[in-house]
C-alpha cells in the first residue's frame, strides 16, 4: 500500500485500510520484523472496524525470533503466518536444521505457519529450495514463484525440466503470492504488450497450483491468495522515480484474475 513518492506523504493506516474494504479484499497483510511487532498490534481495531482477516509475513532474523512474532500474529487473530528467513546458512542441510526448529515452534500456535519462497531468504534459490524440501518433507510452502523465475533467469517458452522443477514446488504450496515477473525483472507492468507471456505463464501456474491445492483439501478448506505488488524499488520508475504504470489497478486486475480461476476450478469440482 505505500506510494513512495518523493516529497509526498504516505496516507493514513485508517485511509490505507478502508480503500483496502472498498475494494472488496478480505484481509490484510503486514511484514514486520521483531522490532515491528508493537507497531503492527497498533493496527488490531482497524483490523475490526473494517471487517479484515489478517495474514502475516513474518521476518526471522534468528532461529529464536519466529516465537514473538507469532504471538503477534495471535494476537491480530491471523490467518496464516509465511515465513520469510532471514537465517540463510550456505547448506541446505544446515537450513533444514533452521526449518525444522521453525515447524516446531509452530506446532505451538493454531493458525497454518508457511514458508515463503523468496530471495535473500531462508529458502532463497529454486535448486536450493527443492534440497530444502526433500530433507523436510513435512514443509509446507507459500509460493511466490517471481523470485524463482528470476533467481533462474528463466527462458520462455518454459523448457520441460524448469516445469517439472516448479510442478515440484506447486505440489507443497499451500497459499500463493501474486506477483508476475520476467527473467530479468522481479515486477513487470501487467498490461505493456511485451510482458503478455509473462503475465500468461504465471495464470498458468497460479491455475494449476490452485487446483492442486483444490485436489488436496475439502470443500470445507480455504485457500488464502495474497496480492502482492510492492512499491518502488520492486516496482519499476522511470527517471523522476514515478512508477510507469497504476499498481493499485493491477493489483484489483490480479485479484479479478484469481477469482476467476477459482470459480472455474470450484465449477469442475462440482458433481
Amino acid at each position: 500500500m505505500q506510494q513512495r513518492i518523493p516529497g509526498k506523504a504516505e496516507r493514513s493506516m485508517p485511509e490505507q485500510f478502508k480503500q483496502i474494504a472498498e475494494a472488496g479484499y478480505h484481509g490484510v497483510c503486514l511484514d514486520p520484523a521483531v522490532d515491528e511487532i508493537n507497531e503492527c498490534l497498533a493496527l488490531k481495531p482497524l483490523f475490526k472496524e473494517y471487517q479484515l482477516g489478517c495474514m502475516v509475513n513474518a521476518f526471522p532474523y534468528t532461529a529464536e525470533e519466529l516465537a514473538p512474532l507469532l504471538d503477534m500474529a495471535t494476537s491480530l487473530n491471523a490467518s496464516q503466518v509465511n515465513i520469510i528467513g532471514g537465517v540463510m546458512p550456505l547448506q541446505p542441510s544446515a537450513a533444514a536444521s533452521v526449518v525444522r526448529s521453525w515447524l516446531t515452534t509452530a506446532e505451538h500456535y493454531a493458525m497454518p505457519v508457511l514458508m515463503e519462497t523468496h530471495r535473500n531468504g531462508t529458502l532463497n534459490d529454486l535448486f536450493y529450495t527443492l534440497e530444502v524440501l526433500h530433507q523436510v518433507p513435512e514443509l509446507r510452502l507459500c509460493a511466490d514463484l517471481s523470485h524463482f523465475v528470476v533467481d533462474r533467469e528463466f527462458p520462455l517458452p518454459l523448457s520441460e525440466q524448469d516445469g517439472q522443477y516448479i510442478d515440484q514446488i506447486l505440489e507443497r504450496s499451500d497459499s500463493f503470492q501474486g506477483r508476475v515477473s520476467n527473467n530479468e525483472q522481479i515486477q513487470i507492468a501487467l498490461n505493456f504488450p511485451q510482458h503478455k507471456q509473462w503475465l500468461d505463464q504465471f495464470i498458468a501456474w497460479w491455475r494449476q497450483g490452485m487446483s492442486k491445492w483444490a485436489a488436496r483439501n475439502g470443500q470445507a478448506a480455504t485457500l488464502r491468495f495474497l496480492v502482492e505488488l510492492g512499491p518502488p524499488p520492486y516496482a519499476i520508475t522511470d527517471g523522476n522515480q514515478r512508477e510507469l504504470s497504476d499498481r493499485w489497478q493491477e493489483g484489483l486486475q490480479i485479484k479479478s484474475l484469481v477469482e476467476q480461476i477459482w470459480q472455474d476450478i470450484s465449477l469442475q469440482s462440482t458433481p
